[in-house]
């Protein structure tokens, strides 16, 4: 399996994800990308009523895009491609905005409505595709797989590495046992899981700024405090840009940003463009517009990869010394102890944690739509809750190689299957902004 990930997330995505990245921006005209303003309208947006607004929508699809390896994945980038990795990063991070406008504006398209809410993803517009096309068996054929990598994704990279992520820098830094967050863990989903369904989105809209604004306080104190040597990290980052190692690990920084690699060629994507989970969370919003919502999915991309990822390169540059790819999470948890001792890596990994938490919690929605998707028993979801809830607080105890592995692979499939659906859906998406930016 190792092997086959090797090629499958190391080689051949990443070729496939530019391509396709590059086909949308010809055929849009790079459209999206130039209507900041609009977009700016669309976050102000205040929610009405009950629903879930634009901005709640994305704030929740962020929660699923702002995990561990976000933070600590950077610093395997800059490992494998020196400085000049930071700015491929955010080369990729521009083409990956198209791809994100275009599978939300398909998610938002072809929702259904469940107790007047919305709700949908990549396996309804599929669905939706091959009964256009009058062959629905293979449509059921096609997204059955689609939802069963999607779910074990989830168990996976949303779910135990994530935990796993967590309990070893607890275990590094503060000296916490791991079967102590564990237990932590497993508390906090219960309460969350075992409510109201509207206590996902509530909890995540309430954790998601919190969390993003202490980090943001963290590496800005680091930055300010250095800021005579930012001019000279800037320099270093374009200077090495176009070397062959930092073109390499800049790719490598972008498909594995969420990423922790210990030797081995991991692809997981930072804000999830292409394999068509996030998608779930746009869904939910009470916009009547499919390209007004496809905008924050470009925001989504935005903060997730341009903000988070060069605000942690930035630390990383002003104070990594030896930079382990092997252990990214302790580079950077030394990265910030440099600058402010002890209390700031306390802090960090309590970031960390949160970062981590309203991962799982959306990852923990996403596999119940999943479920929902292949049966409407209320009793299956229970069942799935529960399984999940256990895997993750058992994540923070067990190995993380082999769930390594399964995450890979279940990306790995999951993502061409979604850009071949895209491809094939590229009319109705082209068609969809032209009279959206007409208007």
């Amino acid at each position: 399996m190792e092997n086959v990930n090797y090629y499958l997330s190391g080689v051949i995505l990443p070729i496939v994800l530019f391509l396709a990245s590059v086909f949308f921006f010809i055929r849009l005209k790079g459209a999206p990308l130039t209507k900041i303003s609009t977009l700016t309208k669309r976050m102000l947006k205040k929610k009405k009523g009950g629903d879930t607004s634009p901005l709640r929508a994305v704030i929740f699809a962020l929660a699923g895009t702002l995990g561990v390896g976000n933070i600590v994945g950077v610093a395997s980038a800059i490992a494998l491609g020196g400085a000049g990795a930071v700015f491929w990063m955010w080369v990729s991070a521009l083409f990956a905005m198209i791809l994100k406008y275009s599978e939300v504006v398909l998610a938002v398209k072809h929702r259904r409505i469940r107790d007047n809410e919305g709700y949908g993803g990549a396996m309804y517009y599929m669905s939706d595709f091959f009964a256009s096309m009058g062959t629905p068996l293979l449509g059921k054929i096609f997204t059955g797989i689609f939802v069963l990598l999607c779910l074990l994704n989830g168990f996976t990279m949303g779910g135990m590495i994530q935990s796993n992520s967590v309990a070893e820098a607890f275990e590094d830094t503060i000296g916490v046992p791991r079967i102590f967050i564990a237990c932590i863990i497993l508390v906090i989903l219960c309460i969350v899981f075992f409510a109201n369904g509207n206590r996902i989105f509530a909890f995540c809209e309430k954790l998601v700024p919190f969390v993003s604004v202490v980090y943001t306080v963290l590496c800005l104190s680091v930055i300010i405090n250095s800021h005579h040597q930012i001019p000279k990290i800037v320099m270093r980052i374009f200077k090495d840009a176009f070397s062959t190692e930092a073109v390499g690990g800049g790719a490598v920084g972008f498909i594995a940003s969420r990423a922790l690699r210990y030797g081995t060629i991991r692809g997981l994507f930072s804000n999830e463009a292409g394999c068509g989970t996030a998608p779930m969370a746009h869904a939910t919003s009470n916009t009547k517009s499919p390209c007004e919502q496809g905008l924050l999915g470009i925001f989504e991309v935005f903060v997730d990869t341009i903000l988070v990822c060069t605000m942690t390169a930035f630390v990383i540059l002003i104070n990594g010394k030896d930079i382990n790819a092997s252990q990214p999470i302790l580079t950077v948890l030394q990265s910030f102890e440099i600058t402010f001792g002890e209390i700031s890596g306390i802090l960090l990994t309590v970031s960390l944690f949160l970062f981590a938490l309203a991962t799982i919690i959306c990852w923990g929605y996403y596999g119940k739509e999943c479920v929902y998707f292949i049966s409407k028993s209320s009793g299956l979801r229970k069942i799935y809750f529960i399984a999940y809830t256990v895997c993750v607080s058992l994540g923070c105890c067990v190995s993380s190689d082999a769930v390594w592995q399964a995450a890979d692979l279940a990306i790995g499939l999951m993502t061409p299957m979604n850009l071949i659906t895209l491809l094939f859906m590229s009319d109705e998406i082209v068609l969809e902004t032209k009279r959206y930016f007409k208007k």
